[in-house]
């Protein structure tokens, strides 16, 4: 089987503007993007999450110190 062509992939969206339409063809490229933005927006979330599982937790500034000397 060849690759598509111009002329193929100009036949395929034309049919498509004609089953679909304009309107309902933009909602679906809109959907499609948006599907894309919160997929990465998961994995930065996921990436960001599990960085802060490996570091260490910080000590709080209100702990007094226990190593008074003598």
């Amino acid at each position: 089987m060849g690759r598509l062509g111009p002329l193929e992939i100009a036949l395929l969206v034309g049919l498509a503007l004609l089953l679909f339409g304009a309107g309902r063809i933009a909602d679906v490229g809109k959907g499609i993007g948006e599907g894309i933005r919160n997929f990465k927006k998961g994995l930065r979330d996921d990436d960001e999450e599990e960085a802060a599982k490996q570091l260490p937790a910080k000590p709080d500034a209100k702990e007094e110190d226990t190593h008074k000397p003598v």
